[in-house]
């Protein structure tokens, strides 16, 4: 415990005394730390924006006009039993014209030209979440444009299709971006570290002639490389939840219609930035401490 205590202050008090370039890695950490937060709170609030999207996503199959009440019935059912489908809505082709005259306004003249209902009764499927896979998708609306009675099927598959991809490449870019940046942190500190135990090599001299072992002169340098992180982290936190607070409250102003589909941020943001800080760092410390001879 004396011994913990001992390195504890010794690391706060080499903090302060080789406060700038301190304050540069925390800096550096810090700024690592929100481009990466920043970057997945992007992502996340993406991927929440898709998942409310894709709630209402679905299939539109479109019946045959000469189809009997019973063979619509049938129909009905078959879609019911889906596992993959979650609802099942009709739509006769007396509301589909009702929807289209009111979708239309006051261009309602250009249906006058037509002396019978141009449009065909639908079944409106929404599919679960699980089953919302592009591929899936096609072979299902294939396999049921093939039934009876069935005229065509429609889905935005090119929509869809976009959005698993940019969904897929977001994450991907996020890995990529999350490595290069862990790497970026631990190696900002371990140069750190190194330079530190460098410019105190005469202590550490003199504390090698008093017997001090090899653990009690590299501990200090580890806390300090662990508070260099948490600082970094906390530095990075509030930065990122300062742009996610001018982002919510102050672009939505001038952008109205991205209210209600941005933003979020997880809770668990607030230990993971400093956390993530801190252990990268002291894996950085770790490292820098192990590869000096002395």
């Amino acid at each position: 415990m004396k011994i913990f205590l001992y390195s504890f202050q010794t690391a706060v008090k080499n903090m302060w005394r080789e406060k700038w370039i301190n304050v540069l890695t925390i800096l550096t950490i810090a700024v690592g730390l929100l481009i990466l937060g920043g970057f997945v709170l992007v992502t996340l609030n993406m991927d929440s924006t898709l998942k409310r999207w894709s709630k209402g996503f679905g299939l539109v199959v479109y019946i045959e006009e000469d189809l009997s009440p019973e063979e619509e019935g049938l129909l009905s059912e078959f879609f019911k039993e889906d596992p993959d489908v979650a609802e099942v809505k009709y739509i006769s082709k007396e509301h589909a014209l009702e929807e289209l005259k009111r979708t239309l306004g006051t261009m309602t003249s250009i249906l006058e030209g037509f002396e019978e209902n141009p449009l065909p009764s639908s079944f409106e499927l929404k599919l679960k979440r699980e089953a919302l896979d592009s591929v899936r998708i096609e072979q299902k609306a294939s396999q049921i444009k093939q039934m009876s009675g069935v005229e065509d099927v429609q889905y935005g598959e090119k929509w869809l299709s976009s959005l698993n991809t940019m969904s897929k490449g977001m994450k991907i870019v996020g890995m990529l971006l999350g490595t290069i940046i862990f790497i970026a942190i631990s190696f900002a500190t371990y140069s750190t570290i190194k330079i530190l135990f460098y410019r105190r090599i005469d202590e550490i001299e003199t504390l090698k002639l008093l017997g001090a072992t090899r653990s009690f002169i590299r501990l200090p340098f580890l806390l300090e490389g662990l508070f260099i992180g948490i600082l970094g982290g906390i530095v990075g936190f509030l930065c990122l939840f300062a742009l996610y607070s001018f982002v919510s409250y102050k672009i939505i102003e001038f952008l109205p219609s991205v209210t209600g589909v941005m933003m979020f941020f997880p809770v668990k943001t607030y230990l993971a930035v400093p956390l993530t800080g801190a252990v990268l760092s002291l894996i950085g410390s770790f490292f820098a401490v192990g590869k000096i001879r002395y």
